[in-house]
């Protein structure tokens, strides 16, 4: 098994969902994050005032899928989160261990 966390732009995020959906990922969980990588912020006007913005809004969609679908969903997250510009996010894929399913007690792929 495989945890995948991608971070991408906030208005992508029903893009990779649709997508996700499309290939049979049934469950993500999704956070709402601020942060920088390259771009390192931007700076803005407001009111005549410049100020920078260091951390930029993303979303962050984790999600554990088996071997077989971890390669595949990667793929989709790539293709759908992609807008060709700085700032597009980053896929991050690390191996599960186990799993448990707190309210049945099942472990492994079974819980997923």
């Amino acid at each position: 098994m495989k945890k995948i966390e991608a971070i991408i732009k906030p208005f992508k995020l029903d893009e990779v969902k649709d997508a996700l959906n499309e290939i049979g990922v049934q469950g993500m969980t999704v956070t709402e994050v601020k942060g920088f990588g390259r771009q390192k912020g931007h700076t803005e006007l407001y009111r005549g005032a410049e100020y920078v913005i260091d951390f930029i809004p993303k979303i962050k969609i984790e999600i554990v899928a088996s071997e077989e679908v971890a390669d595949k969903a990667v793929e989709t997250i790539q293709k759908a989160a992609k807008t060709g510009k700085i700032g597009d996010g980053k896929i991050f894929v690390y191996p599960v261990e186990n799993i448990i399913r707190i309210r049945t007690g099942e472990t492994g792929e079974t819980a997923v």
